[in-house]
């Protein structure tokens, strides 16, 4: 695997290296979601290339987003090859009345990899990451993570380099691959004139793909299951609007209550 992300590394060092041509008036808009909440997240354990359903509570809170979704008309849906991602789709292109559109899968759009660590306890990784950094816990690395203290693209390449077996990402790798699939969706829509497309992906790796792009404070903050990341795309730049934007649940969640 390494291998290959190095040679995805040399090959696309920065979005803003690759050139989309575009005429100056267009500009699309791309919805960035997390998935909603899965078995494995309910277990607190390690869910990056790992997979496993979402909880009653996880489609929930995804046809929450898709009844706030409803009123923009998306041209165009991705996703990864992760269920997780898949399914938290299905429920919103139900919610907004379009169960038979098309899904594109990109791999490149998978949670970040983490390794040995894989399916095992958050506690576990917390730990061993903590350990690296030189402190007691990963108790006390989150709270200085919450605090501030230490960001998150300090956080995941501390995971890359405690994973026991060398595979587990870092921050660039993810950040690369991200990157790749934005520039990949924003090309596909300047050629058929879309303006609006809908990613459903994972939370690290859409806060690692936008830690160059905003300097938002937010985008050292957790996503929720279920938040928005809203980027725009326009005359050659990327601008990150929204980070872990929940109005959409909420106005989701207030319209399906008004239905019954």
């Amino acid at each position: 695997m390494k291998t290959w992300l190095l040679a995805s590394l040399l090959s696309f060092s920065s979005l803003s290296v690759v050139n989309v041509s575009a005429a100056e008036t267009d500009s699309v808009n791309i919805y960035f979601a997390r998935h909603g909440k899965t078995i494995l997240n309910t277990y607190d354990r390690v869910q990056g290339w790992a997979d496993s359903p979402l909880t009653p509570a996880g489609v929930e809170v995804a046809r929450y987003l898709g009844a706030g979704l409803k009123g923009i008309e998306f041209d165009r849906f991705y996703t990864s090859d992760a269920g997780r991602q898949r399914e938290t789709m299905q429920t919103i292109l139900q919610e907004i009345g379009q169960p038979q559109a098309k899904t594109t899968e990109l791999t490149d759009l998978r949670e970040e990899f983490f390794g040995g660590f894989e399916g095992l306890p958050n506690e576990e990784m917390a730990n061993a990451s903590a350990k690296t950094l030189g402190l007691d816990s990963g108790a006390t690395m989150f709270k200085q993570i919450t605090e501030g203290k230490i960001d998150l693209i300090t956080m995941v390449n501390t995971i890359s380099k405690s994973d026991d077996k060398k595979e587990a990402e870092d921050a660039v790798q993810v950040k690369t691959r991200m990157q790749r699939a934005l520039n990949t969706m924003v090309q596909d829509a300047l050629k058929s004139g879309d303006k609006n497309i809908l990613v459903v992906s994972s939370g690290l790796s859409i806060l690692m793909m936008i830690s160059d792009m905003t300097d938002n404070p937010n985008k050292n903050k957790p996503l929720k299951n279920a938040a928005v990341v809203k980027i725009i795309y326009k005359n050659g730049k990327y601008t990150v609007t929204d980070v872990g934007d929940m109005s959409y649940v909420s106005k989701g969640q207030e319209a399906l209550k008004n239905n019954h």
